[in-house]
Parts: structure tokens; sequence; C-alpha cells
């Protein structure tokens, strides 16, 4: 840019500016502005022309009088003649002024156009700069109609400078987000794409925004830049410092470059180019590998920079999630960060590890870190920082650590931070659902959660205390002498009593046989509590009065006595005098039988979808989450209410679907749980909430806890189940969807790779483009199995006719999906063979009026249903021999496909469903495994010996099963798994 001569200072400029400051009061400071006013405006319109000097200082006067505050009516045409000179100084105050005052509908914008489109067409690069810094400022859409289709031209000419270029990508930017039905990018997007190749490193830079900008809203349209970021971010990160000096920062190379492409390249699934996802690998494990070594300044510029690509590099890896050792090397980074003496660090590895938490290969080594978590909850001076370790806690849970979590943050609740403990109370509370099998313990937990924090306490977590006291016959015993000992506490809260007044007028009876819980010495201990509790209180412990003397008629008299008090019956409250009254006098004409009637103990509550995960989503807000949440539950994959044998079969498909419109795109985790009154069942949950706003639904007869389809059936209807076998000729193909008489699509080319991705596991992302993305959260159990299809609409546009099929009947979902929202379908599966071939699911769509029509292989295979088997060695060896006949085995030898690492092999073998057998094998280094398929017809016993061979990088495989086509089926899918 030209630098400023002296001449042109001005020295007027400088007087006024001077006389401004030096001003004693509000009132001189005025006077001499409205001076200056009348001033310039009798220059403006007196008969002697002005030069251009003069009208640029009068111009900038007006423009500082402006930045003081006040008003200025006039001025602006001089501002536009300013733009005609062929002087930078005058052009750019001009310029300036405009940018500033001038309002989007002012009538000058024509003639200001005018003078732009001059500019951009005289080729002078700082005339052309100037044009582009004002149409940016601007950003009107008048502006956005003029020269949408100009600036991308000047961006992508080969003539064009460096500097003009950089100004052209951030001025359209603008424009596009401005107007972005105005800025079509059309022939231009292959040319601006290209511009990633360019070898000024600051056009790529600015054109990287705008790609990354244009890639969110039209992502097929520029996935040709995946290659091309890869390619620059590979230069810019294998390069020394010293290549790239003039954007070297603090020893960084390009760190701004940096992150910007690694964020550009989270805009996308992964590169499906095996060797542009290798590079890309590369460059990621390079980023990792920089991490660890010194630092090459003690500034700390040199450390955020270097930061700053790492946490991108984290980011792109969790995004990915398909990369299990990116995850873990980028956990144990993380983990170095806990300890960090800058606070901004800890914060962010607090937060990246949540994500990390949620992923099935990281899960584990995020695990590792958990002292250091819990320390940080405990010690952190920052409160942000401690709600954060707060929530990695709450994502890092599973069934083995549950209980030390739930201590730590019940403990941790007594100093907590006003401001957070709502959401750690609900937090506790969920954890305590979802991972208790001991009954007793979720109810202390409760209890004690009331004791710390009763103020916190919503309603709908005592009202899920009730509901497991009520539905499991085991623990009313051990809940009612709980809650009576916990009432004895002089200063007791209030949601204490509310659940000791329910549980003892339901479940007194059983402590009523030991003198010290007397049934006369209960209602003193609740009468006691009476005075001091609120009227709703009041009015649940009336409720529980009349129980009593139903349950102990000893205690008749007494509670008739209080009832027949002035203080009841003729209470100012409505509610109180009504119950106190109608109590009165069915306690006085009932018989017994009439009143045992009445007053029955309620009957176990029908299940229903979690509030108080509803409740936490309201409080976190509807923000959207990273796709990797989509792995939250995996650890818990066939365990359910509480814990269960892990599922063993497979192969029929009993559909019964309950779709779920979700206000985010989030496809699993807390933040998009089914809202309320769902039908989406919660599986997994100990409990299921029939406090939702949908009311009561008459339970469904002969639920049980051993009947696993029955009892997670959603509340709200029966759903429709059908058993197919192994597809046939007739059933192949799936049902027609409301499309009308399009043909569902061919299988996509690589339906069988996402189907391998899903052998050794239950959750993930099965399916994703820049339209949809579709996840799976699955359970099994025996030959029965639940999986949940999550499909998210990741555009701003709604989907219309959406419908699914599957090569057996399904319910319909949802046609319409919004926008960044997302449908659920749930499918019961029963195994009634062994089989081969998976299901064909068919997703048919219309977006933006073009038809999208996709087939999926749905990942249900035959391991699914194993049953893991525990031998010792001489067992295992026997049932070895007698498995001989030459069609009961199928061997493999195969060419490692990934790293020999021993961890994630055991992972895979226990992902596969079989029981890992330790000391088994004579050779420590090869694997040995046990299992049972079940079937509805059959029982299919399977051994498993996996032999590696580190030198050659090769394994071999041996399968033996009673059934010819299970050794063979299971074979050729684990054959793809190492």
């Amino acid at each position: 840019m030209p630098a400023v001569s002296k001449g042109d200072g001005m020295r007027g400029l400088a007087v006024f500016i001077s006389d401004i400051r030096n001003c004693k009061s509000k009132e001189a400071e005025i006077k001499r502005i409205n001076k200056e006013l009348a001033n310039i405006r009798s220059k403006f319109k007196g008969d002697k022309a002005l030069d251009g000097y003069s009208k640029k200082k009068y111009v900038c006067k007006l423009l500082f009088i402006f930045l003081l505050g006040h008003d200025i009516d006039f001025g602006h045409m001089e501002a536009v003649n300013l733009l005609s000179s062929n002087k930078y100084t005058e052009k750019q105050i001009g310029y300036l002024f405009i940018s500033v005052l001038v309002n989007s509908n002012s009538e000058l914008i024509r003639l200001i156009n005018n003078a732009i489109k001059n500019d951009l067409a005289s080729r002078n690069p700082t005339f052309m700069c100037l044009a582009l810094h004002c149409i940016a400022n601007v950003g009107s859409r008048e502006m956005a109609e003029a020269f949408a289709g100009e600036i991308p031209r000047i961006l992508v000419a080969g003539d064009t400078m460096d500097s003009v270029k950089q100004s052209a990508a951030l001025c359209l930017l603008r424009l596009y987000k401005t107007s972005p039905d105005l800025v079509l990018m059309g022939e231009w997007t292959s040319r601006v794409v290209h511009l990633l190749n360019d070898q000024h490193m600051g056009v790529v830079t600015a054109a990287i925004s705008l790609i990354t900008c244009l890639s969110q809203k039209n992502p097929d349209e520029f996935k040709t830049c995946v290659s091309l970021a890869v390619s620059r971010l590979s230069r810019i990160v294998s390069s020394a410092s010293t290549d790239l000096q003039d954007y070297t920062y603090y020893f960084v190379p390009a760190p701004w470059l940096s992150c910007k492409l690694l964020r550009l390249l989270q805009c996308y699934p992964p590169p499906e180019d095996g060797a542009v996802k290798g590079r890309l690998v590369e460059c990621l494990e390079t980023i990792l590998n920089k991490a660890q070594e010194p630092p090459k300044s003690k500034k700390v510029q040199h450390s955020n920079a270097k930061n700053a690509i790492l946490f991108e590099a984290i980011s792109l890896i969790i995004h990915y999630d398909s990369e299990p050792n990116l995850l873990v090397r980028a956990c144990n980074q993380l983990g170095q960060f806990l300890q960090h003496r800058e606070t901004n660090l800890r914060y962010l590895a607090l937060e990246s590890m949540c994500t990390l938490a949620s992923s099935e290969f990281s899960h584990e080594a995020v695990k590792t870190h958990i002292e250091t978590v819990i320390n940080a909850l405990k010690t952190e001076r920052d409160v942000s920082v401690r709600q954060r370790a707060a929530d990695l806690l709450y994502a890092m849970c599973d069934r083995s650590n549950a209980k030390q979590i739930v201590a730590e943050m019940l403990s941790y609740l007594e100093t907590a931070d006003y401001s957070i403990r709502e959401e750690m109370v609900l937090k506790v509370a969920i954890l305590a659902e979802k991972y208790a099998v001991d009954y007793s313990w979720y109810v202390d937990t409760i209890l004690n959660l009331i004791r710390i924090a009763g103020d916190y306490v919503s309603e709908e977590v005592w009202y899920r205390v009730i509901q497991i006291v009520i539905n499991r016959d085991d623990v009313q015993g051990y809940a009612a002498k709980t809650v009576f000992e916990a009432l004895q506490a002089p200063a007791c809260h209030e949601n204490m009593v509310k659940v000791g007044g329910y549980i003892l007028g339901e479940f007194g009876n059983l402590i009523a046989g030991d003198p010290r819980s007397s049934p006369l010495i209960q209602f003193n201990l609740l009468h006691s509590k009476f005075h001091l509790c609120s009227v709703p209180t009041r009015a649940l412990l009336l409720s529980a009065y009349i129980k009593f003397i139903n349950l102990f008629p000893e205690t008749k008299p007494t509670i008739q006595e209080v009832l027949r008090s002035d203080s009841q019956i003729r209470n100012s409250d409505v509610e109180l005098q009504q119950r106190a009254v109608e109590y009165l006098k069915l306690s006085s004409i009932a018989s017994t039988d009439v009143l045992a009637t009445v007053l029955e103990e309620m009957p176990p509550f029908p299940e229903r979808e979690s509030s108080i995960l509803a409740k936490l989503k309201k409080k976190k807000g509807p923000g959207a989450v990273s796709v990797s949440e989509l792995e939250d539950g995996k650890r818990e994959g066939g365990e359910l209410n509480g814990g269960g044998e892990r599922v063993t079969d497979a192969s029929a498909i009993a559909a019964s679907n309950a779709s779920t419109p979700s206000p985010s795109a989030d496809l699993l985790g807390l933040r998009s749980a089914a809202p309320v009154g769902s039908a989406a069942p919660s599986a997994g949950s100990l409990l299921v909430d029939v406090f939702s706003e949908a009311g009561p639904v008459a339970p469904s007869s002969g639920v049980t806890d051993d009947n696993f389809l029955s009892d997670l059936e959603p509340a709200t209807e029966p759903s429709d189940t059908l058993l197919v076998e192994a597809p046939t000729e007739s059933d192949s193909t799936p049902s027609s969807s409301s499309l009308g008489s399009e043909d569902p699509a061919p299988p996509l080319p690589e339906s069988d790779e996402l189907l391998n991705k899903f052998v050794c596991k239950n959750n993930g992302v099965l399916f994703e483009n820049q339209l949809l993305q579709i996840g799976i959260k699955s359970e099994y159990r025996q030959n029965l199995g639940r999986m949940y299809l999550f499909y998210g609409n990741k555009t701003s546009v709604q989907f219309v006719s959406f419908t699914t099929a599957l090569n057996v009947q399904t319910k319909p979902v949802e046609p319409l999906v919004e926008g960044g929202a997302q449908v659920q379908q749930v499918i019961n599966i029963e195994c009634l063979s062994d089989f081969i071939e998976a299901p064909l699911l068919n997703i048919k769509f219309r977006y933006g009026g073009a038809l999208q029509n996709i087939t999926l292989k749905l990942p249900v295979t035959i391991n699914k249903f194993f049953q893991p088997t525990e031998m010792a060695s001489q067992d295992f060896f026997q049932r070895w021999k007698q498995l001989s006949l030459p069609q009961q085995e199928a061997q493999k030898i195969f060419k490692a496909n990934n790293a020999m690492d021993t961890e994630v092999l055991k992972a895979k073998l226990l992902g596969l469903g079989t029981a890992l057998l330790e000391n088994v094998d004579p050779n420590p280094e090869n694997f040995v495994c046990a299992g049972v398929i079940q079937t509805k017809a059959q029982q299919v016993g399977c051994l498993l010996r996996l032999e590696p061979n580190a030198q050659a990088q090769m394994y071999r495989l041996t399968l033996r099963s009673s059934k010819d086509t299970v050794s063979k089926r299971l074979c050729e899918l684990l054959a793809q798994q190492f």
C-alpha cells in the first residue's frame, strides 16, 4: 500500500482534534463541534469549488465527529466525489467514509457502485483492494447483486495480483454470509478449489476461509478440496521452520493456515482414496509427534501456535473416529495436558477428552486418567475447569467405575459452586440409574443426593426413586428402613420428607415388626415434619396417613384425631381441607374390605423414556454435539436394565420402529436424548420414566426382567413383530416405499466395508455423506437383539418423503426430517437360524427436489449372537479334537492389514463376542477364544485360534464349530478385522 507523503498531512484536522481533546467540559466540546460543522457546511455550499485535499480534510473531520458519537447528515456526496480521485489518500478517505457512514438504503448506492466498478476494472491493484474492502464492509444486498458475479472472476483470473486475490476471497466470503442465494459459484467452483495449490500462502489462507464456508452449505460441489487440503497440509507439516520463513510464527510453520486446513477437513468424512487417507494419517501422526518434542522457544506465542494445531488435529481425529491408534495417542497427549500449569490447556484437554470418552476405541485410554480428573475436580481454582472435570467424569463412567465416580461427585457436591449444582445432581442421578446393578446402592445414592443437595434435586429425580422402589419387590423393605432412618435427622430436607412419606405409606408395614419402627413411631416421625413442609408435601403426607389406616388399623384413632383437628378440616388451603375431610369420612364409614380396595398398594409403573435425560439436555441447551458422541453407551453394549449377560444369537429381524424427531444433529448421547414422552425407549437404563407429560399407560402384561424384547418395548403401543430366517429369493428385495415405483438402489459398493466395521463393535456411524448420517446403537442378549438407527440430516434443508425399507416389514419413520434434525428407528432382532447375508436397508428421500436412493447392508452378523464360554486348557483342546471333521474347520492365512498391537487384537476378539481364554495355548503369542452362537433353532459351539507372526506380518486364523457354514462365515468376517 502506498506510503503517505509529508504533503498529505492534514494540519487543519490535527488542530481540530487537539481542540477537542483540550475541551474542559462536554458543553465546550459540543460548542467546538457545532462551530466546525457550520464551517464545513459553508465550505461545501460555497461558490468556490474545493480541491481534493480540502474535500479530504473536511470529510475526515466529519468522520472524526461521527466517531465521537454525533450524527452526521451531510458530506456524503463529497465523499462519493473523492472516489473518482486518482490520488490514493483521497480515494482511501472516500471509501472509509462510505464504509462507516453510508446506509445500504442510501440513494447514493448507485453512484458508489459505479465508482467501485470503475476501480475494479482499472487493474490498479491498490484501487481494486480499496473497492473490495468497501464492498465487504458495507456488505449490502444491493452490492451483492451488483458484484457477486464479478468478484469470482477477479479471484480466479491469472493476471490478478496476490494481494487482490486475498481481498477478493474475503470479500466474496462476506457477501456469501450476508446473501448466500446471490453468490453462485457455478463454473468458478473448481478454479476456486484449486486456489489451495496457489504458491502464495496468503492467497491460500484467504481462499480456505471461503472454501470452508462454501463446503458447509454445498459439500458435494467442493469435495475435491479434500485431497488438495491434505496435500497442502502435508507440505506444511513436513516442512522445516526455515522453509516458510514469511509464514513461520515463533518456529511454527503457518499455524493459522494449518488450523484452517484441519477445520476444512472436518466438514467431510474420512477420504475414500487410500493414498490420500494414508497421507492424512501421516500428517496427524507428525503433528502428534511434534507435540512430544521439546519446545524451540520459551515464549508463550510458540506454545500457543503449536497447541492450536494440536487441538485442531485432535478434533479431526475425533471427527473421523476410525483410527484407534490415533485416538489412543490423542488421549495420551491430552492426558499430559491435564497436569499442565496453564489453566487454558487443562480446560481444553478436559473438554476434548469428554468427546474422546464416547469413542469405542479410546474410552479405555480415557479411563486411565480418572485419578487426575478427580484431583482436578477437588483442587482446581477455576470453576469452569472444575465443571469440565465433572463433565469428563460423567463421560468416562461405565459399570466398572460407576461407584467410584458417583462417590467422588457426591463428595464434590458438598462444596460445589451453586451455579453447577443442579447439573451435577442430574448427572449423579443419571449415572446411579444407568449403571446400578445393586438397587439398594441406587436408593442409598439418591437419598444421599437429597441429603447433600436437596434444594437442587428436581421432582424428576425423586420420582424415579419412587418408581424403582414400587417396581422392585426386593428393594422395598430396604428402602422403607433407609428412609425411616433418614427422617430421624433433626434437619431433614423437604424432598426427603416426600420420598419418606410415599415409601412409608406404601411399604411401612415391611419394617413395622421392629419395635424401633412400629406403626405409631412411623406416623409420629412423619407428622413431626408436617408443619415445616409446603402445601404439596402436606397433601402427600395426608395421603400417607390414610394409607397408614389401611396398613395399621391400630393407628386409626390417632390419625383420625389429626384429620379432625381444626388445622386440617378448616385449613385455608382448599386442597388440604378437601383431603382431610374426604380421608376422615372414608376412614369412618368404609368397611375394612372397601378401605383395602381403595387404598391398595400402587401397581408397578409402565415404562417410559427418561425425563431426567431430557431435563439435563434442556439444562445444557440444544447445542450440537460432535458425531463421535454416537459411541456413547458402547461399553454397555450387551448389558441391560442393571446388568445382564452379553447377548449371544442371530438372524431374523423382528421389526418395530419408533421414529423420534430430535432438535439437533447429534445422533446419540445425552444432548440428543429423546424428548419427554417420546416413544423411543431408553435402552441400557435401570429405570424408565412414568412421570412424563404423556400420562399413565397400562402396563404390558407378562413383562419380566427375563423377557428381553417385552422389557424394552415402548410402552405407548405394541409393535409388529415378524420373524424371518436367512433371506430367500422371495424376500431379498426391500419392501416398496412411499416414493412410488422407484426401485431400491443396489447396495453401495462400500456396503461390505461398512458392514465389516461393525463385526467387532455395536455402535458407531454406519454411513455418512454430505447430506445424511446414519448412526447405529445396538445390543444383544442370547438370540434376541435391539438396534437403534439414527438418521441425521446434516444440511439446513428439509428432507421430504423420507422412507426406509428393510427386507422385512417395518413401520414407517417420520416422512419429514428437518434440517439439522434426526429421526430414530428401533428394530427388534431375533435369530432363528444361522445365516450369511446381512439384511438390506433402503433409504429414500427428496433433497432439493432430487431423489436420493441409498441401499446399505444392516450390520447384523452371526457373531452378534455369541455367548462367551470360559474353558480350561484341557477342556479346550479336548473339544478342539472333537471338532476334527474337515467340514467343521475353516482356516485362513492372511497378511496383517493393521499394526500387530496385542491390546488392539484382544479388544477386537472381545468385541467379537467370544470369551478370550488366557494361559490355554502353549504359545503365549497365540490367542484362543470360545463361545456358543445361540439361535432359536439350535446352539452352535465355536472355538477360535489366532496365530500372529510378527516377523512375517501374517496371521493364521483357525475356526472350528459344530456347523460348517458358521465356521466359514466367521472366518470370512474375522479375516477382515486384523
